[in-house]
């Protein structure tokens, strides 16, 4: 058994572990909320705009590179993942949907390659470790919060790349926020616009259901080309965006879970090793008496 003086270091340890982990959880408890009020204020209008070009995607044609399929042989995926491990399984959710998307990728008339963007450091440190291409990192250049702006320049960046005509399709992989303990690792198509996979999300996300029936179209001035070219970016702007902000949140009740659990264990293991501690000095108290009742009744005889 381990010494009183031991064990007392230990229970101090565990308990400074517990205090810091109680911290994270209220710190990621705030930020989780102020995500939360942020995703739920964008993600109508965000919905919205998929159903917009979920209609608009009637007419492939006008759609010009956003809606064509080039004939590469790449696939481009946005890979959104935390700056920081600590957040439960989050990352390892994340990662796990991204293979297997590359696994069971049934769509592909061939054997794909893929390029990858990534956001969040645990992404990159993840596609570099496992030997995958890395086109650009925007790790550091995230915030918390997020703002409009930075999500543009992933957007634009994005854009550029599908312009080149080496993709076939451009995808994001993130964890979408349903509530602060439950988060739902999800693909979402970007490029090409495509009703089928705007449904498809939908109804998956959204909980409705979408039929190509109900999908009117619009009658747009001065003409859908124009209206499209500048539009289509403005829209994607949002819907990432949202997306990165249903990420950030879902990061941050991931962490809040994780740290409670972290804080509930320490409590535990300090509670039993405090009932260990009193054994030992109860012992030790016991073991000291009996020597000196010993001592006394050796000098009696």
């Amino acid at each position: 058994m381990a010494s009183g003086k031991e064990i007392k270091s230990r229970i101090k340890s565990i308990k400074n572990t517990g205090k810091i982990t109680k911290a994270m959880e209220l710190i990621s408890t705030v930020k989780m909320k102020k995500a939360q009020e942020s995703v739920l204020s964008l993600r109508p209008f965000a919905l919205a705009t998929l159903e917009i070009l979920a209609r608009i995607s009637n007419e492939e044609s006008v759609l010009g590179f956003y809606g064509s399929t080039p004939k590469a042989q790449k696939e481009l995926i946005i890979l959104v993942a935390a700056q920081k491990w600590l957040c439960g399984w989050y990352n390892v959710n994340t990662f796990k949907k991204a293979t297997e998307y590359i696994r069971d990728d049934i769509d592909a008339p061939y054997t794909r390659e893929y390029d990858y963007i990534t956001i969040g450091k645990r992404a990159r440190d993840f596609i570099l470790r496992t030997g995958q291409s890395l086109v650009a990192d925007f790790s550091d250049e995230i915030t918390d919060p997020l703002t409009v702006a930075e999500s543009r320049r992933i957007v634009r960046f994005a854009i550029a790349q599908w312009k080149t005509g080496k993709y076939s399709k451009l995808s994001i992989i993130y964890n979408h926020y349903v509530s602060a303990i439950s988060q739902l690792p999800t693909v979402k198509t970007l490029f090409p616009i495509n009703q089928t996979d705007i449904e498809s999300f939908l109804t998956k996300v959204a909980g409705k259901e979408y039929k190509k029936e109900s999908l009117t179209s619009y009658t747009i001035e001065p003409d859908i080309e124009t209206i499209v070219e500048y539009t289509i970016p403005m829209i994607l702007d949002a819907m990432v965006h949202e997306t990165l902000l249903e990420s950030k949140a879902s990061e941050h009740a991931a962490r809040m879970i994780a740290m409670k659990n972290a804080k509930d264990s320490a409590n535990k293991k300090g509670a039993s090793l405090t009932l260990v501690y009193n054994k030992a000095r109860q012992w030790a108290i016991t073991k000291e008496v009996s020597e000196i009742v010993s001592g006394v009744e050796s000098m009696k005889e």
